[in-house]
């Protein structure tokens, strides 16, 4: 997470609590020439419109209060979607049985990206079933190796 990101996270997360909404993630880029500062957000039961709503006029009030950020730049509050990112500890853990998808620093049997079911999570690995062809392999994965997880939707 960058200084921004953790900054971002300090003011936030308060209001995040009030409002009973997880905060899923925080993401500052600059895309051309235009700044965003995306904020993903979720609760039990998903979030709508209203809470994006609810929640972007909050944020925009204590950002505005106590910004750490000196350019200008776009707030875009949203729900994490059905592919959502796997960043916490316990995402991990609630990602269990589901499908994921694996971006990796580094090649394991000559792959950078899996797609597969997550089946087992420890401190230092995950370990993921693929399916290749007809059979299906558990691919063991250094968790030190691992640039981004998302849930994946397969068909």
């Amino acid at each position: 997470m960058s200084k921004i990101t953790e900054q971002v996270e300090t003011i936030i997360q308060p209001i995040m609590d009030e409002l009973n909404y997880e905060l899923v993630d925080i993401e500052y880029v600059k895309e051309g020439k235009d700044h965003f500062l995306r904020i993903s957000i979720d609760k039990e039961g998903g979030v709508d419109l209203n809470d994006c709503t609810l929640a972007s006029e909050r944020i925009s009030e204590a950002m505005d209060a106590n910004d750490p950020i000196p350019e200008m730049y776009y707030l875009d509050v949203a729900s994490p979607g059905a592919e959502r990112p796997i960043k916490k500890e316990q995402d991990f853990y609630n990602a269990v049985n589901q499908p994921i998808f694996v971006s990796l620093y580094l090649p394991i049997e000559g792959s950078k990206e899996w797609l597969g079911v997550l089946k087992s999570v420890d401190d230092d690995y995950i370990v993921v079933q693929v399916k290749i062809k007809s059979r299906t392999k558990d691919i063991e994965i250094p968790r030190d190796k691992i640039a981004k997880v998302r849930h994946a939707v397969m068909l």
